[in-house]
């Protein structure tokens, strides 16, 4: 027996088969699409295809990875359950859902938790089309005291924090920092964004940027002037893109490496 595990790991649509040792590492992966085993080191080459022997599909190639950059390094070393490149938008609310459902019937209450779940999977969706134009983004980033970060948007134009709002059909008053949804009470909803976005610069030692995404809403007025954050609706995020010339490529792929490290958090408390 070699001890090596074959970890799936779905990122799109795309499938990578990572062969790991006993403790974690990662010491080649096999990418479908491309027909290639990566190697990080030949002395078990063997063992390697032996692990993927069931699952290699026709004719493949087998060699190191292609110039591989330090970003790149440092994410194929990443342990598995250190990674929070794999996390689907709102993974914390379906965990949560998933663990405790509620109560069944029809004269259950609404979950909040499934509008809120609705919303993050709403900008999620449109923020991970910013992929394969230089840009990464990262859902569900844990923060230490049982906060989170719902989207980190890494690309040429800067980081930026999102938090998703679900306001389907409301009209949606700003007036910094208090957010009102219809005749519902307001609430400080900026300072959260703004705090959710300063404990991650503090983390990655770079400058986040905070926004507020609003999905569905009827209407959105703002009162007087915002701090720092901006607040769009859920159709305007992928304009995060049109921003560029803060960070260069290697600078991009450097932070979403930091970034997507779960060990790189408890230092945003």
């Amino acid at each position: 027996m070699s001890g090596l595990r074959v970890i799936p790991t779905w990122r799109h649509g795309q499938e990578r088969l990572y062969v790991c040792l006993t403790d974690g590492r990662n010491i080649a992966w096999y990418d479908r699409e491309a027909a290639r085993i990566n190697l990080l080191s030949d002395d078990r080459r063997e063992d390697v295809l032996e692990a993927l022997g069931p699952f290699v599909t026709g004719p493949v190639t087998v060699g190191p990875p292609p110039v591989p950059t330090p970003a790149e390094l440092a994410r194929l070393t990443l342990h598995p359950d250190d990674d929070l490149a794999p996390n689907r938008p709102g993974e914390a609310l379906l965990v949560s859902l998933d663990r405790d459902p509620g109560p069944a019937g029809r004269l259950r209450r609404p979950d909040p938790r499934q509008r809120a779940l609705t919303a993050e999977q709403t900008v999620g969706a449109e923020l991970d089309r910013l992929d394969g134009a230089g840009w990464h983004t990262l859902h569900s980033v844990p923060l230490p005291g049982g906060d989170r970060i719902h989207h980190l948007v890494i690309g040429p134009g800067g980081l930026f924090a999102l938090h998703s709002l679900y306001a389907r059909k409301q009209k949606v008053t700003v007036a910094d920092p208090m957010v009102t949804l219809g005749r519902r009470d307001s609430h400080p909803l900026l300072r959260r964004v703004r705090a959710d976005a300063d404990r991650a610069s503090y983390a990655l030692t770079a400058e986040v940027h905070p926004v507020l995404a609003l999905v569905a809403p009827s209407d959105v007025t703002v009162t007087g002037p915002l701090r720092e954050v901006r607040v769009v609706k859920d159709t305007e995020v992928t304009g995060l893109a049109r921003e560029g010339g803060v960070l260069k490529p290697a600078d991009v792929e450097a932070l979403h490496a930091m970034a997507r490290d779960r060990r790189v958090w408890p230092a945003a408390g």
